[in-house]
């Protein structure tokens, strides 16, 4: 807890956009995004913000997550080259810095997301109270995280989850991670559940399918997929939200997670109804002999535009 501070940076630093905004009195202030690609350290998009909100300061603790492993007090962007390091930014900004993980930040959110329209179902199963919660999403990358309690309180298991082994369920799956295998070597769940993923799987089922396309973009492929525009992107989607669900599936088997999955990132909210009409579910439950066992386990998908920030405010 930081008692006493005025004001509080609050960021969440993904591969694509970064942002950032100040907690004042536990109300966090606008938020204002920026484009890591345009710039070539967080420190420069520090900079950047600080110029661009003088008011809100003087700022004396940051809490910033960031979207790949933390270990003493630095965390490297995995789909980036920018590099957050808590010495660093005390050294250069003068404010000490709590730094974690994007997911351990967003995985803490969960209980404070009650608002009509946080959260969107997708299926109809009643989580099991006092059980562990997983939270997992597409975006640049993929991330994965646990909410679990203790002793009426909940701590975060963090993950790096989406750099498992992807699996198929069948030839086609198999045919298309062949593809993939060939182009990456080993294949993570990351290569197909993310946006990079999903463009990865467009051009992997034209070459399964001995369709000459050009490549296209994550947004363009989406698009075209829920406007019905274009099969191979249909089929593209379809097979994410599949292997999104069997990834689910997995993730919930391995933190026993009763409690619900989560389903976070920049995609899944923008297709909700997809997902609902994809085998997601269906993957989700196919374990064998612990169908039965997921069936129960409700799923949802995160909705609230900025719920990461919910969790940094957590812990202040």
């Amino acid at each position: 807890m930081m008692n006493g501070v005025e004001y509080v940076l609050l960021a969440d630093i993904g591969a694509t956009n970064a942002r950032f905004a100040t907690a004042k009195n536990g109300i966090i202030g606008p938020i204002t995004t920026y484009k890591v690609a345009e710039f070539a350290t967080l420190h420069a998009a520090l900079h950047a913000f600080y110029r661009e909100n003088p008011s809100a300061q003087p700022i004396h603790h940051a809490i910033i997550a960031v979207a790949g492993p933390v270990r003493g007090g630095r965390g490297a962007l995995t789909n980036a080259g920018w590099v957050a390091d808590t010495e660093d930014i005390r050294s250069e900004f003068g404010f000490k810095t709590v730094l974690l993980n994007d997911f351990a930040a967003l995985a803490r959110s969960i209980p404070l997301l009650t608002a009509r329209g946080d959260v969107e179902p997708v299926g109809s199963s009643t989580a099991e109270s006092g059980a562990p919660i997983a939270v997992l999403g597409p975006g640049t990358g993929l991330g994965v995280a646990c909410l679990t309690p203790d002793s009426g309180k909940h701590s975060v298991i963090t993950s790096e989850g989406g750099h498992t082994t992807l699996a198929g369920t069948c030839e086609r799956d198999d045919a298309i991670i062949g593809v993939l295998r060939a182009r990456f070597g080993h294949v993570s769940a990351e290569r197909a559940i993310s946006g990079a993923g999903l463009e990865n799987l467009f051009t992997a089922i034209a070459a399964v399918d001995g369709i000459h396309t050009s490549p296209l973009g994550a947004a363009e492929i989406t698009q075209n997929a829920v406007g019905g525009r274009c099969q191979i992107c249909t089929d593209a989607l379809k097979t994410f939200c599949a292997f999104l669900g069997s990834f689910a599936g997995n993730v919930a088997l391995t933190f026993r997670a009763t409690g619900g999955v989560y389903i976070a990132g920049g995609i899944s909210p923008r297709i909700v109804d997809f997902i609902r009409n994809s085998e997601f579910r269906q993957r989700f439950e196919a374990k064998g002999r612990f169908t039965q066992f997921l069936q129960p386990v409700p799923s949802f998908v995160i909705t609230h535009p900025a719920a990461t920030f919910l969790g940094l405010l957590s812990l202040t």
